[in-house]
């Protein structure tokens, strides 16, 4: 069993419990470099909500991510918002899109996120 790195816990968990969006984190994980910013599960699951109700083909998924959010223990994901996947000089989606990382599986990680100009 993997223990999840208590410092990325706890500013999980500080981002749940102050309702911010303004955390910017870049995580590696699965090879993959992801760069944005936090947002407290339930934001985040509004906002997928939202763009799934507003997509003629995908809308019969949107009430999946209306379910309260369950809380029994520390956090256990990330979740990003004005994300992007940086593949070589470029972040993929240049909008941003929305990510959700499980914390056991981030092998590395720094405070900030990475900007393209």
């Amino acid at each position: 069993m993997v223990k999840p790195d208590e410092l990325i816990v706890d500013i999980a968990a500080r981002v749940e419990s102050g309702q911010s969006s303004q955390m910017s984190l870049t995580v590696v994980t699965g090879g993959a470099v992801i760069t944005g910013r936090l947002a407290p599960e339930s934001v985040w699951r509004k906002r997928v909500m939202e763009v799934l109700t507003d997509s003629d083909q995908l809308a019969e998924f949107a009430s999946v991510f209306d379910a309260p959010v369950k809380r029994d223990g520390p956090p256990t994901h990330l979740h990003f918002h004005v994300a992007r996947i940086i593949q070589g000089t470029v972040g993929v989606p240049e909008t941003g899109g929305m990510y959700r990382v499980a914390i056991e599986d981030v092998s590395a990680w720094t405070v900030g996120d990475f900007s393209y100009s």
